[in-house]
């Protein structure tokens, strides 16, 4: 059941970027290429999808994703600006028109003084088009991961329609 519902988000995403000429680029942290599954699972997505970074550790966050190593270390890896960042740092990396990308605490315990289940998630669009969204998610690991991946899907659809929820 949830492989089909982050399948349907996937497909939904891809399709809005096509519509709209657009190639994406993400960057995963606690989600650990789940994304990048799950939109390769979809059929024709290499017409869209340039690829993707995993970046788990914070330095791998600034040395490939060019992330500030100040906002790191003044923040920790788990802040609306380390998302924004890799982001945008996915999209020039991989020279795709939109960056993808999330950064959290998936657990069992706390990281850089967030609590379990603190997500953050970032589109950086072409035309300076951005989007943002926190999470603070209940449950096990797999449930936080697994819901950080649908609900960045369902956000970047929503940022590359324009339609709230879509």
């Amino acid at each position: 059941m949830e492989a089909a519902r982050l399948g349907a988000e996937a497909r939904a995403a891809l399709r809005a970027l096509a519509e709209r000429g657009l190639t994406l680029a993400t960057a995963e942290s606690l989600t650990g290429g789940m994304i990048g599954a799950a939109v390769t699972s979809v059929a024709g997505a290499s017409a869209v999808y340039r690829g993707g970074v995993v970046a788990y550790a914070t330095g791998v966050k600034a040395g490939l994703l060019g992330v500030d190593p100040g906002l790191l270390a003044r923040h920790g890896a788990v802040h609306p600006g380390v998302a924004a960042a890799m982001a945008e740092g996915a999209r020039s990396a991989l020279a795709a028109d939109t960056g993808l990308a999330v950064t959290g605490v998936a657990g069992p315990d706390p990281q850089d003084g967030m609590p379990v289940g603190r997500v953050y998630i970032a589109v950086a669009g072409p035309g300076g088009r951005a989007a943002g969204l926190r999470l603070d998610l209940g449950g096990d690991r797999a449930r936080i991961r697994f819901h950080t991946a649908l609900s960045a899907l369902s956000l970047l659809t929503s940022t590359i329609t324009g339609e709230p929820g879509k």
